[in-house]
Order: C-alpha cells, then sequence, then structure tokens
C-alpha cells in the first residue's frame, strides 16, 4: 500500500501555528512518518494494510523541507493538488493500491477511482498527534 500525504491539508487540520512557519510544520509532520513504513493499520476501509511506501506532497513554503530517511517527498511544481492527483495516478498505474490522506472534496473527486481517501484524522491518530 502506498500512502500520499497531502501534506498542507494535514497540517492546516491541526491550530497548532503552522502558518507562521510552514517549512517547520512540515517538517514536524513529516518527523515521525518513518515509524509507519512497514506497518500493519487499519485503512479507511476497514481493511488491514501494510504502508509499504509513504509519499508526501508540499507546496508553496514548505518545499524547502528535507525528506526524514524513509519517506518519498515530492515538491509541487505549481498546485498541490495537481500533484497529488498525479501521484495517485502514477502508482494506481504501476499497480499499488493507494490511500490519499486528504480532506479537500475538490481533489477527491480527481483521483483514482481504486484510490482508498481518509481524512488528516486518520493519519493524525496513526502519528499520535
Amino acid at each position: 500500500m502506498t500512502l500520499v500525504v497531502d501534506v498542507a491539508n494535514v497540517m492546516g487540520s491541526r491550530p497548532d501555528g503552522w502558518w507562521k512557519d510552514r517549512a517547520g510544520a512540515a517538517a514536524r509532520l513529516l518527523a515521525p512518518m518513518p515509524a509507519l513504513v512497514g506497518r500493519a493499520v487499519a485503512a479507511p476501509d476497514g481493511s488491514v494494510v501494510v504502508l509499504e511506501r509513504i509519499v508526501a506532497v508540499v507546496e508553496g513554503q514548505a518545499k524547502s523541507v528535507a525528506a526524514p530517511e524513509g519517506i518519498e517527498l515530492v515538491r509541487a511544481p505549481s498546485d498541490g493538488d495537481s500533484a497529488i492527483a498525479a501521484t495517485a495516478d502514477e502508482w494506481d498505474a504501476a499497480g499499488e493500491r493507494v490511500i490519499v490522506v486528504t480532506a479537500d472534496r475538490g481533489l477527491r473527486a480527481r483521483l483514482p477511482e481504486a484510490a482508498l481517501v481518509a481524512g488528516p484524522g486518520w493519519l493524525n491518530d496513526l502519528l499520535g498527534r
């Protein structure tokens, strides 16, 4: 299972001052993610899946963040939603099962039909934040 994370959307789900330092907030969000790689978790559809890969998509000021070991980082060349949809399409076309973490309804409508979608709360719970 490949997890594609809308970093801006997940950061925005917690009013912790992320708007003052978007790169710092993105780094704090990404830091615990490597511990999820290889972990079996309950997927949004109730099935149990192993998170084999985490792809975090960053945009704007957060693009300066460095990815922790084990996390693939996509720096959106323009808007984050297009980069997230393209990343999900890429992994889906490669035959991977995909979970996309976002609360953005417009983005959800652009995702591959087979993609599972989880809200930020799902990932926040896994990360203990």
